[in-house]
């Protein structure tokens, strides 16, 4: 009988931080496929993240994306998958990632998120606060929880290929690993 050990790579960490980006170059550099959890959804639901929030609510969309984020774990290895912004907040994705796969926080300055996510218009938590408080007090929240990744990227003073080489570089180094 052969087990084969090989984990998930798991992206994660705030919104706007480059998570489907460095996940689209890491897959091209690997051969593995990507999965954005967002997108997957959105697909699925066949509306946007910001109409779910709309239509359905917050609460709607997080139970949702608990869902399908733990299937998507459970059913894939040796695949590079993008969380949202605040899905490894949630116990059951936080246990599910820390159980499958080798996750990887990118951690980015702060000043360089609110720049990139003030410009979008898909954002709903932010289109609904529309602020750099609320971004700030996001981020502070939320940094003690992606902290508990396996990996913290620091992401400024590097490009993009810098960062996704390094955490190619850790991904080889651990995927075989109990």
């Amino acid at each position: 009988m052969v087990i084969y050990l090989t984990k998930n790579l798991v992206l994660l960490g705030m919104m706007g931080v480059g998570k489907t980006t460095i996940g689209k170059i890491l897959s091209k550099k690997s051969g593995l496929k990507f999965i954005d959890v967002d997108k997957f959804i959105e697909k699925k639901e066949q509306i946007s993240i910001s109409n779910i929030f709309q239509s359905k609510g917050e609460i709607y969309f997080r139970r949702l994306e608990e869902i399908t984020t733990v299937e998507i774990l459970k059913k894939n290895f040796e695949k590079i998958i993008a969380l949202g912004g605040g899905a490894f907040i949630n116990v059951k994705i936080r246990k599910a990632v820390l159980n499958k796969s080798i996750s990887f926080w990118l951690d980015e300055k702060l000043v360089k998120i609110e720049k990139r996510v003030s410009k979008s218009v898909r954002r709903p938590l932010i289109n609904n606060n529309n602020s750099q408080d609320y971004i700030t007090k996001l981020f502070n929240e939320r940094k003690k929880i992606y902290n508990l990744a396996n990996f913290k990227i620091k992401c400024n003073k590097m490009t993009k290929i810098q960062i996704a080489e390094k955490i190619l570089n850790i991904y080889e180094k651990n995927k075989n690993s109990k």
